[in-house]
């Protein structure tokens, strides 16, 4: 399988990009030339996981019959100082909102995400460091 993105030049540092019918417009700071126009690429990386590996913990969650009231994933990501610029490691987050959350449940869950199933965690775990932490808090 393949996928193709394309990205179209809208002048200084910007970017956009067409994704099953979403547009993302990519810019960088201000600080290095652009005007702020859009995401940066790098901080792109962190959403691609966080949103891989929480879609992949709520559909396993639903298939334990495990209901959450709410739930976030945070990713923490580190840069390296020298050029080229690039993360060395992140750590993600997950936090779970609800009552009688059930740890082993929701442990097993995080882990068939990261192990098996989430893709951009298998390509990362290839390139930086990459840690979790689980945090249930009842309400």
């Amino acid at each position: 399988m393949k996928e193709t993105i394309n990205c179209n030049w809208l002048g200084n540092m910007a970017f956009e990009a067409e994704l099953d019918g979403h547009k993302i417009t990519l810019d960088a700071h201000q600080d290095v030339g652009g005007e702020n126009r859009g995401a940066r690429p790098k901080p792109l990386m962190m959403i691609a996981l966080a949103g891989c590996t929480g879609m992949d913990v709520m559909s396993i969650l639903k298939k334990m019959r495990v209901s959450v009231d709410r739930m976030n994933v945070t990713v923490d990501g580190e840069l390296t100082e020298e050029h080229p610029k690039h993360f060395h490691s992140m750590h993600i987050t997950y936090t779970f909102y609800g009552k009688q959350l059930p740890e082993g449940k929701i442990q097993k869950a995080v882990d068939l995400s990261q192990e098996r199933y989430c893709g951009v965690s298998v390509t990362y775990r290839k390139a930086l460091e990459l840690t979790s932490e689980i945090k249930l808090i009842e309400e």
